[in-house]
């Protein structure tokens, strides 16, 4: 019996394939389009469906917000907590993961805008903790500058734990509706925490009941080492970049080996690399795909857009053609990292043109040739799975959700690699599963 692997969906709010043949049509703010995708990562029995955020227009990319207005890229957004909270009542099994910011949320409002989320979605809520890699975020925030990365972490670090007090300042048997004492909460089971830490203070205790989960799950994207490590320590599931079959299996192994030295059981953390399949009805097909998205003609400034947003590099500067020089970043340094594949002596064009399907090999073809694919790569690496995402600089169309969903997902059913059914009810206990 193969070893199965996890599924999960990573969602960024670019439009729908709003000027092609197979747009969703209608109004692309009002939220149906996204409650629809999610009803199809349900029937697939995907584990969550994560929707990314960021909060800021770019104009990393040749100092300007051009580019990313034209090309829709990291933006126009909605807000993640209230997409999360309509998916999570149009679904009943979905895990359902929103992006907050602890540059941007005080911890006490995040922690009550989770344990409402999470009570919401049935206990199948969780939380993508970011620190956020833009100097324009932080000036959206009234200030000029990001902390130095390590400041971030160690603030993150702090954060984490006060929201973990404020969600315990309630017993989970603290609402107790004693008709004949005319008594709803117990207050005896309620108490301030009166946080006091080198970043954060907070009295509590919070003034929502706790979560169904205790806490919400915790997922998070660690790639530089001081990521890895507070990953390693916090997260219950973690989005990787993928960057070869022999990188991801390092990432994972230094992750786990990471989270055993804290004390962990590293198989209470599941990996789950992104990917992007372009699937077609024979290989033919799929490469055509392929190709048709590498020579669309703003492919090459929508790909350099994207990396530029997220370090804050403008890669404009630098000729497609040679080697990128070393570079280093105070944003997503693990991002900068798995794109720039230092060492390979690979140009910039290269690199470019590997994005569309993130960074794996093999993932171009029939739903049966990518799933035989899919199985080989979690068997080299040991697990834990993958985070299905559009191809690169495409916008996201129900096609593609489609030949995900009802052909890639059931191609991977028949050869034992995904789960087909839901057996656990909260969102930590879907990803324990196996």
């Amino acid at each position: 019996m193969p070893k199965r692997f996890h599924l999960g969906w990573f969602m960024n709010f670019a439009l729908d394939e709003w000027n092609q043949t197979f747009a969703a049509g209608g109004d692309p703010w009002d939220g149906g389009f996204f409650i629809d995708m999610a009803k199809a990562m349900e029937r697939a029995c995907f584990d969550y469906i994560m929707l990314e955020d960021t909060l800021m227009v770019s104009e990393a990319y040749k100092g300007t917000m051009e580019t990313y207005l034209k090309y829709a890229i990291m933006g126009p957004k909605n807000d993640p907590a209230p997409v999360a909270a309509i998916i999570g009542n149009h679904t009943r099994h979905l895990g359902v993961v929103a992006t907050m910011s602890t540059m941007a949320y005080p911890p006490f409002m995040l922690a009550r805008l989770s344990a409402t989320l999470d009570n919401i979605c049935g206990g199948r809520f969780g939380w993508n903790i970011v620190t956020s890699g833009e100097n324009l975020a932080a000036q959206n925030f009234g200030m000029d500058e990001l902390p130095p990365r390590q400041d971030r972490y160690d603030m993150a670090d702090e954060y984490v734990e006060l929201c973990r007090q404020l969600w315990a300042s309630w017993d989970q048997d603290a609402v107790v509706l004693d008709r004949e004492n005319d008594t709803y909460a117990d207050a005896s089971k309620v108490r301030p925490i009166n946080f006091v830490g080198r970043f954060f203070k907070c009295r509590g205790p919070l003034n929502c009941v706790p979560p169904v989960q205790g806490r919400p799950a915790f997922v998070q994207a660690g790639g530089s080492p001081r990521g890895r490590q507070f990953a390693a320590e916090t997260a219950d599931s973690i989005i990787a970049p993928s960057s070869g079959v022999a990188g991801i299996k390092a990432y994972r192994d230094d992750v786990r080996a990471r989270a055993e030295k804290s004390g962990r059981n590293p198989d209470d953390i599941k990996v789950l690399f992104v990917v992007a399949p372009v699937l077609g009805h024979t290989m033919d097909e799929a490469q055509e795909k392929l190709d048709r998205i590498r020579n669309h003609p703003g492919y090459i400034d929508k790909t350099l857009a994207a990396i530029s947003a997220i370090t804050d590099i403008d890669f404009a500067q630098f000729d497609l053609d040679k080697e990128l020089p070393h570079l280093t970043t105070n944003g997503e340094q693990g991002s900068l990292d798995a794109f720039a594949q230092w060492g390979s002596g690979k140009t910039l064009r290269e690199i470019v043109m590997e994005q569309v399907n993130r960074g794996l090999d093999g993932l171009v073809g029939t739903p049966d040739q990518v799933a035989d694919r899919m199985g080989e790569i979690m068997e080299e690496v040991g697990g834990d799975g993958f985070l299905i995402t559009r191809p690169f600089t495409t916008n996201l169309s129900r096609q593609y959700i489609l030949e995900i969903c009802e052909g890639l997902v059931p191609a991977l059913q028949r050869r034992g690699l995904t789960r087909t059914q839901y057996t656990k009810s909260t969102l930590r206990e879907t990803l324990r599963e196996f």
